[in-house]
């Protein structure tokens, strides 16, 4: 169903609700790759976060989620993390309409819960109470530097910033891994059956980097760099991460990024995840 349909018999149904029975919101934020332990801080910001959540009624409906997530998804400490946080948060504060905002490869962890129902106790639960997902640059299909990243070779010390050198969690987005778990192990890509829940995502389109773009400079003009540097081993529409067809791969596509951003501007892997351009008012008004 085409997301604004979806989110206008949304509004319907919970008009023709007595008070007593609205949906109770919230919102969590999944990071990406890497191990947190204060993703507010180290992953998202604050800025960030605060801007997004004052979009619902009651701003306390909030969780950041801290998971090590350079492991397998499927790991007790990737996805079993990432339920026990969700579960507790949605039962802690009785929340039954769950908007999860992922980024990069926390979209697969969210993914392998979505489609997986039967492996965790925790998980009808959540995929319950979830009303869809926000996917910012969701790996999907993997990324081309992860493959090199794994070779071995000196590139790995250039990508170690970004990818985090050898983990399993860089492992499994080696192209042809996540090849095999979308055709074996998770739902939502072409010829695979649906997520029982949306997967809409935000696309990354390019990185600029030059010294007098102001496109370059938020989020970090050093990320902007880095990453227009390890677009050189991708597709022309990549974020300097994910080519646009990884990101592309999984649900549906909610919007390229220079269809909604202010003045038409690309968001960079990294700007992806920041107060960037008008993405933070777009997530604040979705929910």
């Amino acid at each position: 169903m085409p997301r604004p349909i979806h989110a206008v018999m949304l509004m319907l149904s919970l008009a023709l609700l007595p008070a007593a029975a609205l949906a109770n919101t919230g919102v969590a934020f999944v990071h990406g790759t890497g191990k947190q332990t204060n993703a507010l801080a180290d992953y998202w910001t604050a800025p960030f976060v605060n801007s997004v959540r004052r979009g619902l009624s009651n701003q306390a409906n909030h969780v950041v989620v801290n998971c090590d997530f350079q492991q397998y998804m499927w790991d007790s400490r990737a996805a079993g993390c990432l339920a026990g946080q969700l579960h507790s948060f949605i039962t802690s504060r009785n929340i039954t309409d769950l908007v999860v905002i992922t980024h990069s490869n926390g979209g697969n962890v969210m993914r392998w819960i979505l489609s997986n129902p039967t492996w965790d106790s925790r998980y009808p639960t959540i995929i319950q109470r979830v009303r869809w997902v926000n996917a910012l640059a969701p790996s999907s299909a993997g990324t081309p530097l992860a493959d090199a990243v794994i070779s071995g070779n000196l590139f790995e010390n250039a990508l170690g910033w970004l990818l985090g050198y050898q983990s399993d969690a860089v492992r499994q987005q080696q192209v042809s891994w996540m090849s095999y778990y979308n055709a074996n192990n998770l739902y939502g890509t072409a010829g695979r059956p649906s997520l029982p829940r949306g997967f809409w995502s935000v696309v990354g389109t390019d990185v600029r980097s030059g010294i007098f773009s102001n496109n370059a400079y938020c989020g970090g003009y050093g990320q902007s760099v880095g990453l227009e540097f390890t677009q050189n081993w991708l597709a022309s529409c990549s974020d300097g991460f994910l080519n646009c067809s990884s990101q592309r791969a999984a649900g549906h596509v909610w919007f390229n990024d220079t269809q909604v951003m202010s003045s038409g501007r690309v968001l960079n892997h990294n700007q992806s995840r920041r107060d960037c351009f008008g993405l933070d008012v777009v997530l604040r008004n979705d929910l």
